[in-house]
Parts: structure tokens; sequence; C-alpha cells
């Protein structure tokens, strides 16, 4: 049984390439974004563990959402 969004290791030895790895989406304070559920939003509040966002506070008008990693629904504008 694996766990939710774990990455299978590449071992050095493989014929195959290594899958790339996409690039981690990174949000501030003020920045505009929109949602696949939600809308359109600002950022208001990230949350930082480690020296990276581990999740996204949006205003969204009608209601805020706290948006966690890994962001696939969410995008900046």
């Amino acid at each position: 049984m694996t766990k939710y969004g774990a990455v299978p290791r590449h071992l050095p030895t493989s014929p195959f390439k290594a899958r790339a790895q996409a690039p981690r989406k990174h949000f501030a304070v003020g920045d505009r974004v929109t949602h696949d559920t939600y809308g359109l939003g600002r950022a208001i509040g990230v949350e930082v563990e480690g020296g990276s966002d581990i999740a996204v506070l949006v205003d969204f008008g009608s209601r805020q959402e706290r948006i966690t990693q890994p962001y696939t629904a969410m995008f900046k504008l």
C-alpha cells in the first residue's frame, strides 16, 4: 500500500530515465490566484515550515479557504 502523493524511488542502476519533477509552486501575500473550485482570490496569508510554504490562506470574496500543498488546483495570475 502506498501513501497518497508518494513518488517511487529511482534506482541508479535502472535503464529508465528518472521522472522530471515539476517545480514547486510558491505564493506570497497579495498574490492574485485562481482556484478550479473556488474561483478568483487573493492570498492573505502563507504558512511556512522548514523554508517552504505548506499552506496558503486565500480570500475568495465570499469565503476564506486554507489551501495546502501540492496546490494542484490553484494557479498564480
